[in-house]
C-alpha cells in the first residue's frame, strides 16, 4: 500500500510507477544531480541535507531548461532532426530524472521533516515546469514531426502527443494560462492533504482494561504515558491489531472514529477544492466531467463503462454483504448469549467479530499466524519463489540509505549475470514515515540510455511476524517492486508500471496467489532460524476458507469507495459535498454510517492519483484471475514465469494493457475467473 494530480500523459505515466496497492502519484518531481551515485553500473540513492534540496532542485531545472531551448531550435528544422526526436527527448527525461525520481519517496519517507517539506516545495517548483513544458506548441511542433521505426515508436510518440494534448498545448492562451493555476494547486492541495495524515503525532490513551483481548506480543511493543495507560497512534501495526483483538466494544468505537478522522476536517475542505478543481479542468477542454477526462486513455474508456461494471459487481455482492452481516450477528448472539436483535454489527466491530468467528469456524488466529510467518523469513521465502519462477537473484549490497534498517539488493538475471536493476526495502514503521505500504519506481528502465531500473519497497511490518493478510500485502508490494525492476523498455517513460491506471494493480494482484497456495506457502518454514511451524493441509484448507469468507463485506467495500469515486467526479461535482455523499451512501451498505466518521478527509487515494480510477482496483483484479488462469494448478511453473516475464513484466507500456494480457494468454481476456472469485465458486 504509496498522489498529486498531474494532467499530461508523461506525469500521469511518472504517477503509476508508484504504486499501491495506495499509489501516490508523485508525477515527475526530485532532488538533484547528486541524488544518486552510479558506481560499477549501479545506481543507487543518496542522503541529503534539507538546506542542499533548493539549490540542487533549482540548478537541475535549470540544466533542462537548456536541454529545451536545444529542443525548441531543431523544431526549426524538423526534417533534419526528425529520426532523432525520440530518442533525444528520452534522454533528456532520464538526465531529468536522475534528480525528479527521488523526492516523492523522500518527502514520504526521510525521517528528517525538513527534508520531507524542501522535497514537497521542490515537486510544486517541477510540476510547475513541465506544466510549462508540455504547453509548449514548438516542442509538441517537434514531436509531432519526430520520425518512428517501429510499433515501439509510434506508441511512444502517441503517447508523448497525448501529454501535450492533456495539458492543454492545443488549447487558447487565457485557457492554458488557467490550467497552469489549475494543476499548481491541485499539487499543493495533494500535499497538504497527504501531510496532514501521515503527520498526524496524536496519541490516544487507552486504560489496560480497555487493552484486554490483546496479547502480549502487542502490547510489549507500545508506549505508556505517566499514568501506566497505552498510547496508541494511527499506524497500521497499532491499528489493525487493535479493531480486530481489542473486546472493550466502546474503545475500538473511539479509535476507529479518531483514525477515520486523522486527516483533521481541513482535508474535506481540500477534497472539495480538489474536485471542484478537476471539474474546472475537464471543462476547459470540453468535458462534462472529471471523469470524461480521466477516462479516456484508460481501458475501461468512459464513465458510463465504469458506472456499469460497479454496478453489475454490487448486483452480486450486495446481497452477500447483507448475509455476511446477518451471519456475524448471529455468531455474536450466540457467543453472548443475548437476543438477535440485540446483536447489531458495527463497523468498529465488524474485524472482532470477524475475527472472532474465524477462530472458532476455521480455527484461524491472524496474531498465531506470525509464528508461521516470521518478516525475515518470509523476505528470504518471497526472494526464493521469485527467483525460482523469473530466473533472477537478489544480491544485498552494502549502499547509504535514508535510515539504518533500509536494505538495498542488486537484481541479477541468473542465467546471463547481468545486473537488471535495484531494490530497497523500508519495512518497518517509524515516526513521519508514510503509513500504508507502496513501491516507488524512483528510476525506469532505458534500453537506450542504459538505464536500470531501482524500485523501492515501503512498508509498514511487525518485525518479529506477519499474519496472512499482511502476507498477502507484502507479495502485492513485492509485485509492483518486480514489474519495476525487471522491464526491459526502450524509453524510460513506457517502463514498469507506466501502464494504464486500470491495469497497473493487475501483476500484484495475480502475485497474492503465492502467498495462499500450499505449493509455495509451505516453503517459508525453509527459511525460519529458529524453526517455526511449517504450513500443512489442513492449514491451507483453513486459511483457504478464511479468504472466501467475508468475501460479500469485502468487495462491497471495495466498490462503495469506487462509486464514491465515481460520484465525486461526474458531471454534478460543483453541486457535490463530499462528506453528505459519503454519509448517503455508506449509510445505504449493511453495516450503515457511523456518526462523526470522516472517511472522506483520510482517502489518499481520490486525492492522489487514484481519482477517477478507484474501480481500477476491482478492474485489474478481472485480468489478475485471468492471467493466473495460465499457471493452473502450478505456481511454481519457471517456464510459465519465464514467458509472463517477458510478454508482461518486461514490457511496461510499449503495448497496451489489453494487448499484454492477450500475448500472454494467447486469447482475449474475460471475466470469468473474477465471477466466480466474487461469488465463491473459484476451484483453486
Amino acid at each position: 500500500m504509496k498522489n498529486k494530480v498531474v494532467s499530461n500523459k508523461t506525469l500521469q505515466k511518472k504517477a503509476k510507477k508508484l504504486s499501491v496497492c495506495y499509489l501516490l502519484a508523485v508525477g515527475v518531481s526530485g532532488l538533484g544531480q547528486t541524488a544518486f551515485a552510479d558506481t560499477d553500473a549501479r545506481k543507487t540513492l543518496s542522503l541529503f541535507q534539507a538546506d542542499q534540496v533548493a539549490g540542487q532542485c533549482d540548478t537541475s531545472l535549470n540544466q533542462l531548461q537548456q536541454h529545451i531551448s536545444l529542443l525548441e531550435e531543431k523544431s526549426l528544422k524538423p526534417k533534419a532532426e526528425a529520426a532523432t526526436i525520440l530518442q533525444q527527448w528520452n534522454a533528456m527525461l532520464v538526465d531529468f530524472e536522475n534528480f525528479s525520481g527521488p523526492v516523492g519517496l523522500y518527502s514520504n519517507i526521510d525521517p528528517d521533516p525538513k527534508v520531507r517539506k524542501a522535497a514537497e516545495d521542490c515537486s510544486i517548483k517541477i510540476n510547475q515546469f513541465m506544466t510549462e513544458m508540455y504547453q509548449n506548441p514548438k516542442l509538441y511542433k517537434l514531436i509531432k514531426a519526430a520520425k518512428t521505426m517501429d510499433a515501439i515508436d509510434v506508441k511512444y510518440r502517441q503517447d508523448l502527443l497525448d501529454g501535450f494534448e492533456n495539458t492543454g498545448v492545443q488549447l487558447s492562451s487565457e485557457k492554458r494560462a488557467r490550467l497552469k493555476v489549475i494543476l499548481d494547486q491541485l499539487t499543493r492541495l495533494g500535499q497538504e492533504y497527504a501531510r496532514n495524515v501521515r503527520d498526524n503525532p496524536t496519541k490516544l490513551e487507552f486504560t489496560a482494561a480497555e487493552m484486554k483481548g490483546l496479547p502480549e506480543s502487542y502490547l510489549s511493543g507500545l508506549k505508556k504515558n505517566e499514568k501506566g495507560n497505552y498510547l496508541l497512534g494511527f499506524e497500521y501495526p497499532e491499528y489493525n491489531p487493535f479493531m480486530q483483538l481489542a473486546d472493550d466494544d466502546d474503545a475500538r468505537k473511539r479509535y476507529l472514529i479518531a483514525y477515520t478522522r486523522r486527516g483533521t476536517e481541513k482535508n474535506l475542505d481540500l477534497l472539495k477544492q480538489a474536485i471542484d478543481l478537476r471539474h474546472e479542468q475537464a471543462q476547459l477542454f470540453g468535458l462534462p466531467s472529471y471523469a470524461d477526462w480521466a477516462l479516456k486513455k484508460r481501458m475501461a474508456k468512459t464513465p458510463q463503462a465504469v458506472n456499469k461494471f460497479l454496478a453489475d459487481v454490487q448486483k452480486t455482492v450486495a446481497p452477500l454483504e447483507k448475509k455476511e452481516a446477518d451471519e456475524l450477528s448471529a455468531f455474536k448472539a450466540k457467543t453472548l448469549n443475548i437476543p438477535l436483535d440485540q446483536a447489531g454489527i458495527t463497523r468498529w466491530s465488524e474485524s472482532y467479530w470477524s475475527e472472532k468467528l474465524r477462530q472458532n469456524k476455521y480455527q484461524i488466529d491472524q496474531e498465531k499466524l506470525r509464528e508461521y510467518f516470521p518478516t525475515l523469513a518470509a523476505q528470504k521465502w518471497i526472494f526464493a519463489i521469485s527467483s525460482d519462477l523469473y530466473g533472477i537473484e537478489f544480491k544485498p549490497v552494502k549502499v547509504n540509505t535514508w535510515y539504518k534498517e533500509v536494505e538495498y539488493y542488486d537484481v541479477m538475471d541468473k542465467k546471463t549475470g547481468k545486473l537488471l536493476g535495484g531494490l530497497y526495502m523500508d519495512k518497518f514503521p517509524r515516526e513521519g514515515k508514510y503509513g500504508h505500504a507502496a513501491v516507488w519506481s524512483v528510476y525506469g528502465s532505458s534500453s537506450l540510455a542504459g538505464r536500470r531500473p531501482v524500485s523501492v519497497l515501503v512498508t509498514n511490518f511487525n518485525r518479529k511476524g506477519l499474519n496472512s493478510d499482511e502476507l498477502e500485502t507484502f507479495v502485492h508490494e513485492f509485485g509492483h517492486a518486480l514489474h519495476g525492476i525487471l522491464s526491459q523498455t526502450r524509453y524510460e517513460a513506457q517502463s514498469g508500471t507506466s501502464v494504464e491506471r486500470d491495469f497497473v494493480e493487475a501483476p500484484s494482484q495475480m502475485y497474492e496467489e503465492w502467498a495462499r497456495r500450499k505449493e509455495t506457502l509451505s516453503k517459508i518454514a525453509d527459511y525460519c532460524d529458529p524453526a517455526c511451524p511449517r504450513v500443512d493441509d489442513a492449514l491451507i484448507q483453513r486459511l483457504k476458507s478464511v479468504h472466501n469468507y467475508g468475501r460479500g463485506l469485502r468487495y462491497a467495500r471495495q466498490t462503495l469507495y469506487a462509486q464514491y469515486d465515481m460520484a465525486l467526479h461526474a458531471a454534478d461535482a460543483l453541486q457535490v459535498k463530499p462528506m453528505d455523499v459519503w454519509k448517503k451512501m455508506e449509510a445505504e451498505t449493511a453495516l450503515g454510517y457511523v456518526p462523526t466518521t470522516e472517511f472522506p478527509g483520510q482517502f489518499g487515494h481520490v486525492m492522489k492519483g487514484y481519482q477517477a480510477g478507484y474501480y481500477g482496483y476491482m478492474w485489474s483484479e478481472v485480468l489478475a484471475l485471468d492471467m493466473l488462469s495460465a499457471y493452473g494448478d502450478n505456481l511454481n511453473n519457471p517456464k510459465v514465469g519465464q514467458r509472463y516475464r517477458q510478454k508482461v513484466l518486461s514490457q511496461g507500456s510499449q503495448k497496451t494493457a489489453e494487448q499484454l494480457v492477450r500475448d500472454f494468454l494467447g486469447r482475449a481476456p474475460d471475466n470469468k475467473a473474477f465471477l466466480n472469485e466474487i461469488t465463491g465458486q473459484r476451484v483453486k
